[in-house]
């Protein structure tokens, strides 16, 4: 008999998505194992935000494992056009980025910037997320946003020029980032990085 209510108790349950969401958004992996399935992986919040974007959000890696095993989308996007892989440009989690990556991640989708995850994580110094997606094949690693800036222009403008900076640039160059692409007023990475005095980074341009 208690078999039976508890039965009935997590049928009710995974017949309403608010729990299902509320237990992503607190990490819980048992209750989220019981409730998940493939009818209901891609369950919305109020801001259009599947479980995987929240499980992303709050850098929960095995919920993110459980949520793909399930079958969710890393492509969906929310209202302001962030999914689960742009989002770790943000958070800089590669392990997640690789894990969606391998399940289907589009890279031609774009944040609300026209941005790709690689010019958040290069202008916030996510070294192993750059080296990551800088590797990717077919990565588009010269995408320029909305703003009019490559990742490569964005570690030189919004970086601090500190160590991190100079890797990522040494990286994005060796991955055939092209330095020649000048801001939307024609300034270049390297122009940049000589007025902000980042004597190594623009070694590196020159």
């Amino acid at each position: 008999m208690l078999f039976l209510l508890l039965g009935i108790f997590f049928s009710i349950k995974a017949q309403d998505p608010m729990q299902l969401i509320d237990y992503v958004q607190q990490g819980n992996l048992s209750h989220v194992k019981n409730l998940v399935n493939s009818s209901n992986v891609n369950t919305l919040n109020a801001q259009q935000e599947n479980l995987l974007l929240i499980a992303t959000r709050n850098n929960n890696l095995p919920m993110a494992k459980l949520l793909i095993e399930k079958g969710a989308n890393p492509n969906q996007q929310d209202r302001i056009n962030d999914n689960a892989f742009l989002y770790t440009g943000v958070s800089g989690n590669a392990a997640m980025a690789k894990l969606f990556i391998e399940n289907g991640a589009r890279f031609d989708l774009y944040n609300r910037y026209n941005g790709t995850a690689l010019i958040p994580a290069a202008e916030r110094g996510h070294v192993e997320l750059v080296r990551l997606l800088s590797a990717t094949p077919n990565f588009p690693i010269n995408h320029v946003n909305r703003l009019g800036w490559t990742a490569l222009m964005e570690a030189v403008v919004l970086g601090d020029g500190s160590k991190r900076y100079v890797e990522i640039v040494q990286i994005l160059l060796n991955a055939g980032a092209d330095k020649t692409i000048a801001d939307s007023n024609g300034v270049s990475a390297l122009q940049h990085a000589e007025k902000k005095g980042f004597k190594k980074i623009a070694d590196l341009l020159r």
